[in-house]
């Protein structure tokens, strides 16, 4: 009974017309043609349309830049230096009074400083932005952590915090 029954399937498959040889070829060509792989096709969907996360997430490609330039602020000039300044101008040519106020407190301290401009990236700088929630210039971290701008440094410096977080820096790094 069980092979007239496979009989009678396999009579019933091959008298249907998607069994038959068509102009393109065989029997798995022929069901081939009912699958897609166009995006945009009107027969298909749109629960079964290829879709992009990325566009869905709403990130541009210039947000995904930023948050890939922020995990290296964090990654590279952060953690390896000790004490980092982001700032307009560099340590000897400050292009800013805000700038060139944090750079002659921190060299008060004689301290080994590490510096990037952001005026020659502009990414960078939107990438530094977006790393420590602040809007502003100078930014300086220490340890790894964003302590703020000129006037949170001068702040620490002359009611001695800045000497005490320097201190550590000190120790940490002989």
């Amino acid at each position: 009974m069980a092979r007239s029954l496979a009989n009678i399937i396999y009579k019933g498959l091959a008298a249907s017309p998607a069994a038959r040889p068509t102009a393109t070829g065989s029997f798995y060509q022929s069901i081939l043609r009912f699958s897609t792989s166009v995006p945009n096709d009107p027969d298909t969907h749109e629960d079964f349309r290829p879709t992009s996360k990325i566009e869905k997430s709403g990130l541009s490609l210039s947000s995904i830049f930023l948050i890939c330039n922020a995990m290296r602020i964090k990654s590279l000039d952060v953690k390896e230096n000790p004490v980092m300044i982001y700032m307009k101008g560099v340590p000897d040519l400050p292009r800013c009074g805000f700038s060139a106020l944090a750079v002659r407190v921190l060299k008060e301290y004689s301290i080994p400083l590490s510096a990037r401009n952001i005026l020659e990236d502009q990414e960078l700088k939107n990438a530094v932005k977006s790393f420590s929630h602040w809007p502003t210039f100078p930014q300086i971290f220490i340890n790894g952590e964003f302590v703020g701008g000129s006037d949170i440094i001068l702040n620490m410096h002359q009611n001695g915090e800045l000497k005490q977080k320097l201190e550590e820096v000190a120790t940490k790094h002989q």
